[in-house]
């Protein structure tokens, strides 16, 4: 019978990183962004990667730190360490938004911040069809595939809806329930090891 001795190594079958696949932190990455997230890729090729954690809300209204902002009832996440002085935006409604980026079936980045604001007032979008961040996670050149040769990060995949829904701290074990094996083992290990 083969044994598993080391299961917080990530299974050498694990997916490689790309536009539209998440990353799921260890649960020994003890860092404030990144400590039991899940990292939704925007973009990643050449010259680096760039995501935003999903299950990382804020009690903070958007509307709070932008001026003459439509009111939207929903979450503001924090994306990550870069750029906390902007706010960045994904959603699932297409060429509505002009200049948004394709990331995958059903999910675009950014694009034009005046008609977002627009489609917010007449009620077209809410809170079930774009999400907002603080800042955002980025990756230099093969910096990613080095933290995952370290065992930091799972690579897997979500659906849109899945993106657009994953918002609380829970979600980091409901994903790695879902991935089953291994993963599963994971979510039982404490946040605080040193407090048992």
């Amino acid at each position: 019978m083969d044994l598993i001795f080391d299961i917080f190594k990530v299974d050498p079958n694990n997916k490689k990183p790309k536009q539209g696949r998440i990353l799921i932190s260890d649960p020994f990455l003890n860092d404030a962004y990144f400590k039991r997230s899940i990292v939704f890729l925007t973009e990643h090729n050449e010259n680096g990667s760039v995501g935003f954690v999903l299950n990382k809300p804020v009690e903070v209204d958007i509307g709070e730190i932008l001026a003459d902002f439509p009111s939207i009832d929903g979450t503001l996440s924090v994306g990550g360490p870069v750029g906390t002085d902007a706010v960045h935006y994904i959603h699932s409604v297409g060429e509505m938004i002009p200049n948004s980026v394709k990331v995958m079936n059903n999910i675009w980045w950014g694009g034009d911040f005046e008609v977002v604001k627009q489609l917010l007032r007449e009620g077209t979008l809410n809170s079930n069809n774009i999400r907002f961040f603080v800042g955002y996670s980025g990756w230099q050149p093969m910096q990613l595939e080095r933290e995952i040769s370290e065992d930091s990060w799972v690579v897997s995949e979500l659906d849109g809806s899945q993106i657009m829904n994953t918002r609380n701290r829970e979600s980091w074990q409901a994903v790695l329930n879902s991935l089953g094996g291994r993963y599963r083992l994971w979510t039982n290990f404490p946040e605080n090891p040193g407090s048992n």
